[in-house]
């Protein structure tokens, strides 16, 4: 979170530089409009002096944007999660859900015939899910040794020693939904009262 943080301030000076240049603002001008001396709007657009609300709110009054649009904040009301995925162990995991404790959903890319072509089991406390969108996913889970195809599914106790990896040259993208505590997944197939045909 701080890094994001630190990243979005830190791009606020290119921005500053970039949007005087865009309107053809001299540092003196901006200085004269906004009452900020030249040297810290110099070391703002140079990144040297971190941004301040005090220093960011006449700035976007004299670039004539707003302070969402100088920081690059996202757009508020906007419905999509913006999360990034993690290499790990030889295969890629996209984070799909963001709260603590419950179960957290995944989505995971494993690249074939890689490192993780040898079968590792591991332990741990939880309860998986996994759900094969494309490829082919080979598991282990304690002395069963299967493939997955897309659209199939395996649910287990993460405490049998388990090892999943790419069942061949092709890459597996597949969904993971694992509880720490040994929460199940609980899957409905069909509506509680289906409607009577007619």
């Amino acid at each position: 979170m701080e890094n994001g943080f630190d990243q979005a301030l830190g791009a606020v000076g290119p921005r500053l530089r970039a949007l005087r240049r865009q309107r053809e603002t001299t540092l003196a001008d901006l200085s004269a409009a906004t009452g900020i001396s030249v040297s810290t709007l110099s070391r703002l657009e140079s990144g040297s002096r971190r941004p301040t609300l005090e220093l960011l709110l006449p700035l976007a009054r004299a670039h004539g944007v707003t302070l969402d649009e100088l920081v690059d904040a996202p757009p508020t009301g906007d419905p999509r999660i913006h999360l990034r995925p993690v290499t790990r162990h030889g295969m890629t995991m996209l984070p799909l859900t963001r709260r603590p404790g419950g179960i957290q959903a995944y989505k995971l890319v494993i690249p074939g015939g890689g490192r993780r072509a040898e079968p590792d089991p591991q332990t741990h406390e939880g309860y998986e899910w996994l759900y094969v969108l494309n490829g082919r996913l080979r598991l282990v889970l304690g002395d069963q040794d299967m493939v997955l195809v897309p659209g199939e599914a395996a649910e287990f106790d993460t405490r049998v020693p388990h090892w999943f990896g790419a069942a061949g040259a092709e890459p597996v993208e597949f969904l993971s939904l694992f509880g720490r505590q040994g929460e199940r997944a609980h899957l409905r197939a069909r509506p509680r009262n289906p409607r009577p045909p007619g």
